[in-house]
């Protein structure tokens, strides 16, 4: 008589449908520039093309909404990247910091 084998029960494996998207999993960090009276506004302008690679238009928008407002959020990223971009930021001389991301 043959033997009968005995059924594989394998676990019931469910995707987590809540968690699709890179920002669903991690809260963002906030990118701040805070104006300072030291720093040349045609300086923090190199600065921020030089850190970010942005285009002088780009640079200058942000610069000039440190000039007006007092600060600029720069940009959003992971922890690791957003403290990168921090430190990058203050190796030039400029006040910056991060936030958590609120959203």
């Amino acid at each position: 008589m043959p033997a009968t084998a005995t059924p594989e029960v394998l676990p019931d494996i469910e995707q987590d449908q809540q968690a699709d998207s890179r920002t669903d999993l991690e809260p963002g960090y906030l990118v701040v520039c805070w104006n300072d009276p030291v720093n040349l506004m045609h300086y923090v302008t190199h600065v921020f093309q030089t850190v970010f690679g942005w285009s002088r238009k780009k640079a200058e928008r942000h610069m000039l909404e440190v000039h007006h407002n007092g600060k600029s959020v720069l940009i959003r990223e992971s922890l690791e990247k957003a403290e990168f971009y921090v430190h990058q930021l203050q190796k030039y001389t400029l006040h910056a910091t991060l936030e958590r991301d609120a959203k």
